[in-house]
């Protein structure tokens, strides 16, 4: 992360995930990083995205180690209480939607509310959200993966209204939505086999693509290739 003074401060929240694990890993190796905490549900404290108590309490036990000038929100499933992504109108289900959005959305928009506080002010810091393609609206070819879709589009919405606000006050923050390509990992197996790229791959083009971001006012929804995503 060259564009970080010497002994930056990075945080990754869900740092249990294939991909959570990779981030800490990577920026634990980087020479430059000074400290890396994560959270999760198994973390004390413990990290609960549907108990927005939980996220109050968790950032306010994190502010006293911050500042941090990256924050990496690597929390979100694809699926939930055993259930994959629908296929068909006729799949869906008004509770799982509901769990979609809660895990997928709602949780991490609360992790902003309470975490971005914890940024670095005054110098450039970054908060970076796993998203996906899917939740581009103008990039739906396919259909399906109905609640997936829907919960991952609601995000992007709030990750780009939340840019808008933060960087009225702070203009060196950058915000991205961040496409990691398809990831080895025991929940993508299902769906894509051995087939994708491992995870510590993944995450290195990520963070290279981060650091790389400039600060603009409003989020970016990139890909692992540095290559821009239509919202």
């Amino acid at each position: 992360m060259k564009n970080f003074p010497d002994e930056y401060c990075a945080l990754v929240l869900g740092d249990t995930g294939a991909l959570g694990q990779a981030f800490v890993s990577a920026l634990r190796s980087d020479a430059r990083c000074a400290r890396v905490m994560g959270l999760s549900r198994t973390s004390t404290p413990s990290l609960v995205l549907e108990d927005e108590g939980s996220l109050r309490d968790c950032a306010t036990c994190v502010a006293r180690g911050g500042p941090f000038h990256l924050i990496i929100d690597a929390t979100g499933a694809l699926i939930i209480d055993e259930l994959g992504p629908e296929k068909r109108l006729d799949d869906m289900d008004a509770h799982h939607l509901s769990r979609a959005m809660q895990i997928n959305a709602i949780g991490p928009a609360m992790l902003l509310k309470y975490f971005s506080p914890c940024l670095v002010t005054g110098g450039r810091s970054i908060w970076a959200k796993l998203s996906a393609r899917v939740g581009s609206i103008e990039d739906n070819r396919k259909g399906g993966w109905y609640g997936y879709r829907a919960s991952k589009a609601a995000l992007n919405m709030f990750l780009q209204t939340a840019a808008i606000e933060i960087t009225r006050r702070r203009p060196q923050v950058v915000i991205a939505a961040l496409q990691p390509g398809t990831v080895r990992s025991r929940l993508s197996q299902p769906f894509v086999g051995e087939e994708g790229i491992a995870p510590e791959i993944a995450v290195s083009k990520l963070l290279q693509v981060i650091d790389d971001l400039p600060p603009s006012g409003r989020a970016h929804f990139v890909d692992h290739e540095g290559q821009s995503i239509p919202w």
